[in-house]
C-alpha cells in the first residue's frame, strides 16, 4: 500500500507541475501576443517573420517562472511566515521573469 500511495503523491505533484507550467507559458503567450498584434507596420529590417523569437522565448520564461513556483510550493506549505515569504518570492520571481522574457523575445525589434 504504501507504494502505491508514493505513486499517488508523485503523480500529483507532476499534474501539479503542469499545470503549473502550462499556466505560466499561457500567461505569458497572451502578453506577448498583445504586443505583436497591435504591431501594424513592423519596420522592414526586422525581417518577415520577426514576431517568431517573442513568441517562442516569452512562453517559455513564464514556463520557467512556473517551475520555480513549483519549486517554492514547498516553501509555501511550511506555513507561518515562510508561507508569507514564498507568496511574494512566487510573484516576484513571475513577474522578474516574465519582464526578462519579454526583453529578450523583443529585442531588436519592440524593444529597441
Amino acid at each position: 500500500m504504501t507504494a502505491k500511495n508514493n505513486l499517488t503523491a508523485q503523480g500529483s505533484q507532476t499534474n501539479l507541475l503542469v499545470k503549473r507550467v502550462l499556466l505560466g507559458a499561457a500567461l505569458g503567450l497572451a502578453i506577448i501576443l498583445f504586443f505583436v498584434l497591435i504591431t501594424k507596420n513592423p519596420k522592414p529590417e526586422w525581417g518577415k517573420y520577426w514576431m517568431i523569437r517573442p513568441l517562442i522565448i516569452t512562453p517559455l520564461a513564464g514556463a520557467m517562472a512556473g517551475v520555480c513556483n513549483h519549486l517554492l510550493d514547498a516553501l509555501r506549505n511550511q506555513g507561518g511566515s515562510k508561507k508569507l515569504i514564498a507568496s511574494i518570492l512566487m510573484i516576484v520571481i513571475y513577474l522578474i521573469g516574465l519582464w526578462l522574457g519579454t526583453v529578450l523575445g523583443l529585442d531588436g525589434t519592440l524593444w529597441d
